[in-house]
């Protein structure tokens, strides 16, 4: 549910009045609320652990945060420049210096990390939405999918009709993850 003015004056038991003093309006509350969100999930602590792992971490928590509270992932896309984003820019900006990746190809390599975790994750919690909303059964609605690929033309989507058949029993977590590390593999060869 996306926090709206009203929520969160009933929440804290105060009127909207109160809460205009601290924000602007409720674009500025959204992303008070995201950052808030983002804060949580950079902040878990991740010891001992190569740059890679730390990445992998920091982007399961952002991945797990926005398929819990699908408005996180709005937000960050309506507000790019804003506090929630700088802070997950710098996490992974740490990171990929440690990896010892160029400063010239730095914001490259960050941007790609920070596209990738955001669209994927957007994206997941707007499919698990949609399978809500189709029943919640996500074997029966991904079997249904798969079944309609594998009756697609197969010199027309060849292929589409291969993976068919993995389709309704694919991990949407262990996907993004293979996901992050194509991504670090191909930051890593250019160290």
């Amino acid at each position: 549910m996306q926090p709206t003015f009203r929520s969160l004056s009933e929440r804290l038991a105060t009127g909207a009045g109160a809460i205009y003093w601290h924000v602007a309006n409720k674009n500025d509350l959204l992303t008070a609320a995201c950052d808030a969100m983002v804060g949580h999930a950079l902040g878990q602590p991740v010891t001992d652990a190569s740059p890679h792992e730390t990445i992998r971490a920091l982007a399961l928590s952002l991945f797990d945060t926005i398929d819990a509270h699908p408005w996180v992932g709005s937000a960050l896309t309506r507000s790019p420049l804003q506090m929630p984003v700088v802070r997950i820019l710098e996490r992974l900006g740490q990171q990929v210096r440690a990896m010892g990746v160029a400063e010239a190809g730095q914001f490259a390599a960050v941007s790609a990390l920070l596209s990738y975790i955001v669209g994927v994750s957007v994206q997941n919690a707007a499919n698990a939405q949609m399978g809500r909303a189709l029943g919640g059964d996500r074997e029966a609605i991904l079997a249904e999918a798969a079944q309609a690929w594998s009756a697609l033309d197969a010199d027309a989507f060849p292929f589409v009709r291969s993976i068919a058949a993995q389709f309704p029993a694919h991990d949407d977590r262990a996907d993004f993850l293979a996901g992050i590390d194509l991504i670090l593999r191909g930051l890593s060869s250019r160290v």
